[in-house]
């Protein structure tokens, strides 16, 4: 892959800003540019026909998903605005937004984050922004084109959306991505995983006796779906975490002033949605077709109040397939966190995988540079504590390619030593979208796939000598499938 200009800072190119954007407002910021820019570089598949929300949309997507093509659907049955999904389902893809290499994409993300960390970058807050040119007169979630994924969904879902909140006591502001189900023309249903910033300030509203207003925002850059989806264990939840963004962005965040409540929209959102909850009110949510391919089950779960919508003149919605989307979002983000945490604790650790196989979030592989017995176990301890949705990690030396599901397995079955390379943890916090956590305890299973320390000549892999095809004469013939092509 060739990867272009990176697509931040100032813009004063045609591939800067888009209409109706502030002058200066770099690409990756804004979901309109972003569309733009991926269509002229035949990175958008259009979908010119009517589809469905419910079913037919999710099911055409399906069909591209993890190719380095995003997808928008032009005409969506009952609605008038368009709907756009893929930005995540390709590292490809974001690489090339970013303007880095594929295989830079992972040490990107971290250094970003670890800027952020060193050196925050506080968003601002402007008078106005491309999400306030619309103010509906009133309340109809119906309007918006909401997919329904999953055969067995219990209803339209908003997956993509970044929720930003305040801390009741603090004020600090908050980023997250949760699931909401659309229950009526003005309510949704929210599930609120169980360790997350947002149930300690719903807590905090109901110590207090207050409710807690938040914004949900659809439709925005993948510098604030990365400040969403960054672990606690990276921004601990005295920090606004909301200056991540700013760093991928290489400016300040916009943020316009929320109408109804205290709390902020991203200007540049396509719609954003001013809501509330009230802590002890319910309804059941579910079910939904999670990250782990599994039923998310039916629960009493937080009722949201939806009291106003904004949007832009041209919005698009945005959603996302719980699949490939999910893996590499949550992933990359998953990478930086264990990999920064590791490269400080672990001498020797030199690149961490979250692989599809484990869903983004379950099975993390570690190379390292093993130089004194002991330090792969460190390892393996070391990353669950830096994650702790992880329920497998497995540790290779530096010769194993890491992103190679058949190279992994050739360690495991050749260096992974069952009677002491094995490490199972009972009873201990894990993800409870996994089924095989219930009420977010279960075990967790660390792997030290490399070879004995000191190492030895009989763990050392056969390879042949490199040399060019240049000058070779070669007499190839077709095979079947070029054949057909």
């Amino acid at each position: 892959m060739t990867a272009h200009a990176p697509l931040w800072g100032r813009n004063d190119n045609q591939e800067g800003t888009m209409a109706g954007s502030a002058p200066g407002v770099p690409v990756v910021a804004d979901l309109g540019a972003i569309i733009k820019t991926l269509d002229r570089r035949g990175r958008l598949v259009r979908v010119r026909s009517e589809v469905d929300p419910a079913w037919q949309l999710a099911s055409i997507a399906a069909h591209f998903e993890g190719r380095p093509q995003a997808v928008l659907f032009e005409k969506v049955k009952g609605s008038r605005y368009p709907v756009f999904t893929g930005l995540y389902w390709s590292r490809e893809l974001l690489a090339d937004l970013f303007g880095r290499p594929e295989h830079a994409l992972p040490q990107h993300v971290s250094q970003c984050i670890r800027n952020w960390q060193q050196r925050p970058v506080d968003p601002v807050v402007v008078d106005t922004g491309p999400v306030l040119q619309v103010t509906e007169p009133g309340v109809d979630l119906s309007k918006l084109p909401v997919p329904i994924h999953a055969e067995q969904d219990g209803g339209p879902y908003f997956d993509a959306a970044v929720v930003i909140a305040r801390d009741p006591e603090t004020g600090v502001r908050n980023a997250s991505i949760q699931r909401f189900m659309v229950i009526g023309k003005d309510r949704l249903a929210v599930n609120i995983d169980a360790g997350r910033h947002l149930e300690t300030y719903l807590e905090k509203a109901a110590r207090l006796g207050q409710s807690l207003p938040f914004t949900l925002n659809v439709g925005v850059g993948p510098g604030l779906h990365f400040s969403a989806a960054t672990p606690a264990e990276a921004a601990p939840i005295d920090t606004d975490e909301l200056g991540i963004a700013s760093e991928f962005h290489g400016q300040p965040l916009q943020l316009v002033r929320g109408t109804t409540s205290p709390v902020e929209m991203v200007a540049h959102a396509m719609f954003a949605l001013e809501c509330e909850m009230v802590p002890g009110e319910l309804h059941d949510e579910g079910p939904f077709a999670e990250v782990t391919g599994y039923y998310a089950t039916v629960a009493p779960r937080p009722l949201v109040r939806v009291h106003r919508i904004h949007r832009r003149r041209q919005p698009v919605f945005q959603t996302i397939l719980s699949g490939v989307e999910v893996y590499n979002s949550v992933g990359l983000l998953g990478e930086a966190n264990v990999l920064a945490l590791l490269q400080k604790q672990v001498p020797g650790v030199k690149d961490v995988y979250f692989s599809h196989g484990g869903c983004g979030f379950y099975h993390a592989v570690v190379q390292i540079a093993h130089k004194r017995a002991g330090w792969a176990k460190q390892a393996l301890m070391a990353a669950f504590a830096a994650f702790p949705p992880l329920k497998m990690v497995t540790v290779v030396d530096d010769d194993v390619d890491i992103r190679d599901p058949a190279d992994i397995e050739w360690a495991m079955a050749t260096r992974l030593d069952p009677a002491k390379g094995i490490m199972v943890i009972d009873n201990v916090f894990g993800h409870g979208l996994n089924p095989s956590f219930p009420n977010y305890l279960g075990a967790k299973v660390g792997f030290d796939a490399t070879r004995p320390f000191p190492h030895t000549p009989n763990y050392d892999r056969a390879r042949v000598r490199p040399t060019s095809l240049d000058g070779v004469d070669l007499v190839i013939p077709p095979t079947a499938s070029t054949r057909q092509q």
